[in-house]
């Protein structure tokens, strides 16, 4: 008994959903909806020839994946503000310096509730607003800042 070509759609859906979850991106997930909408179509038109198969998938696959996807990374990723793939995002953000940082030397800084390693360019007391100008090291974990025009931390 030969297999049907709607399972062998179906199949191919259920390997692109295998994949989606080994290889995060949220892309792949519409090339399994544009399989299993082939495989649908296959299983009600079963004389369907392979190049129209071939033009629905590929359509039905891009159509999705151009019309939801950005829905669909909010929906699931939910609104952050950094993150792996995100770019930089503390770049302009203002913090305020915990331990005094030295000329060219590195302090502390706090920068929405965690403390960061930080370097300037001047030096910078303890207490006083600085803005994060972006990463000064390869690991992330060192910030470069610059003094911010607002002045000290008020403290209440």
């Amino acid at each position: 008994m030969p297999i049907s070509l709607y399972l062998i759609w179906f199949l191919i859906g259920v390997g692109f959903l295998i994949a989606e979850m080994v290889v995060p991106g949220f892309i792949l997930i519409f090339f399994t909806a544009g399989s299993w909408i082939v495989a649908t179509t296959v299983f009600f038109l079963p004389g369907l020839e392979l190049t129209t198969q071939i033009i629905i998938f590929m359509i039905s696959s891009l159509v999705l994946l151009f019309a939801l996807r950005r829905y669909g990374l909010k929906t699931f990723k939910g609104d952050s503000k950094g993150g792996v793939d995100d770019e930089f995002s503390k770049v302009g953000q203002k913090a305020v310096v915990t331990e005094a940082i030295d000329q060219g030397g590195y302090g502390e800084i706090q920068l929405d509730g965690t403390f960061w390693r930080a370097t300037a360019d001047v030096s910078i007391e303890k207490g006083q607003r600085v803005i994060v100008e972006g990463e000064e090291s390869n690991n992330g974990l060192v910030l470069k800042v610059k003094p911010s025009s607002t002045g000290t931390e008020k403290k209440s």
